[in-house]
Order: C-alpha cells, then structure tokens, then sequence
C-alpha cells in the first residue's frame, strides 16, 4: 500500500462527536473523513471507544454532539467484531451469504472467489477455521457492491500466519474495487503496514496520519510503548510464501522486499 495512493471523493465524514454515558466519557470531539480508494486503520488501547465510534459511524448508536454525513448512494458493507457461531444449527456458506442481503448464485460465486474461498460455499458454517470464516465473513461483506467497507477486527481467531495474507488481501480488494475501506485493529505490526493513514484513538484522537508519522507522535508512544514505533520495520515484510485458507503453506515463492525489524 502506497501512501502516496490518490484517494477519491469523500464517502462519509463525522464532525465534533461527542458522548457520555453516565461519568463515562467515551468520545470527544471527534472528527474523521473517510475516502473512496484509501485504507483508514483505527487503533487504540482497549476501551479507547473504537467500536463506538464505528457504530455512530453506521448509525446505529447517537452522539450527544456533532454530525455523520454520508455520501448520497453509499453503500457500506461492515464487518461486526464479533459474529457468533451456533454449532446447532445447519448453515451452509452460500445461506450465511445471504442471511442479510440477497445475492444471486454467480454474486455469491464471486465474492467467494474474491477471497479465495469458493470452495466452501457448500461447508457448513460451524465447520470452518478460524482463517475461513474470516474470509467467508469478508465475502459478505461485499455483496450488494458497497462502496464504503467497515472491518472491525477482521482477523479475530485467526493464527498469526494467516493474519498477514488477510490483511493483503483486504488491500486487494481495496486496489480492485476503488472502494474506502476503514479497518479497526489491534495488530500494529502488520496493519499499519496496510494503511493509507492510521488514526489512534483514546476516547480523543490522539494522532493522525501516515504510518511513519504517527508511529513516531509521543501520545502512540506514551499508548503502545517504543518497541511498537520499533516494529515498523516489518510492516513491509513479504513472505517468502503463501497460506491457504487454514493458514497452512500452499507454496514458495521469491522474497521481493524483506525487511525485518
């Protein structure tokens, strides 16, 4: 991901976002532009309010101040933090597809190839690994074509050797599809690597900007310490091979940028 990437037209844009709840503040004048073609990484510590603000975001919760403006037509496919799993019950990929929003059979064929998962469209739900689920999630959120993706922990349960190629792949798609994508993530040394530019959070923002930048900003310091401003080294690391769905290594290819920290 290039940071030097032009981004598009302004998809969705908050101004001066401000909630409390009982003594509790949980945002505080928060102002945030999002943009067709770029990848907008949110990070912050635990009960930062990241999951709020992608939630007034959406509309789904309100703010005592400020305003949301969306785009006309936008089209946002989100990705909640957490999707539960009932073993009980018979639920086929291609089904969960459509669970929300219909989708032809050659829709749902394509965003499962998309993320490289076709071949589960039949699998029950309750059988994939953690890796599998996490693309077949990603595939519903692109059905209906949006225009504005919402990922909050898009790599929940899935092994470490699997977080970097979903994470690519969410890049992929951004490059394929000109969409805006806006990431919640607590992964620093990979998803940095990933953005456009990275907005940390700690019921204010603290900083913002392009990765290097806002890695080396005294409040992300103060938040995740100096080894996590030492490990952007790697954010640039290309595997000298690929996974497969489980994470597994399907083959190797030639190392064309590596760089360890």
């Amino acid at each position: 991901m290039g940071t030097d990437r032009q981004s598009g037209e302004v998809l969705l844009s908050a101004h001066g976002l401000s909630m409390t709840r009982g003594s509790r503040k949980l945002l505080e004048d928060i102002d945030i532009e999002l943009r067709a073609g770029e990848v907008v990484t949110l990070i912050g510590p635990n009960g930062a309010g990241k999951t709020t603000l992608v939630r007034v975001l959406l509309g789904l919760m309100s703010t005592d101040a400020g305003e949301v403006v969306r785009a006309p037509g936008l089209r946002i496919g989100y990705l909640p933090q957490r999707f539960e799993r009932d073993a009980t019950i018979p639920l086929t990929v291609r089904r969960f597809l459509t669970l929300t929003t219909p989708a032809g059979d050659e829709e749902i064929a394509g965003v499962l190839s998309e993320v490289g998962a076709l071949a589960l469209a039949d699998a029950q739900i309750a059988d994939l690994s953690g890796g599998e689920f996490q693309r077949v999630a990603l595939a519903k959120t692109l059905i209906g074509s949006p225009t504005l993706l919402v990922l909050d922990e898009p790599v929940q349960n899935v092994d470490y050797t699997g977080v970097a190629a979903l994470y690519r792949l969410i890049g992929e798609i951004r490059s394929r599809r000109g969409c805006g994508i806006l990431l919640v993530s607590h992964d620093l040394h990979v998803v940095l690597g990933e953005s456009d530019r990275v907005i940390c959070l700690n019921t204010h923002i603290c900083c913002s900007g392009v990765p290097e930048s806002v890695t080396k900003h005294p409040e992300y310091i103060s938040l995740f310490g100096d080894g996590a401003a030492g490990a952007y080294a790697i954010y640039a690391h290309d595997h000298d091979h690929s996974h497969g769905l489980s994470g597994d290594v399907t083959h190797d290819h030639h190392d064309r940028d590596e760089r360890i920290g």
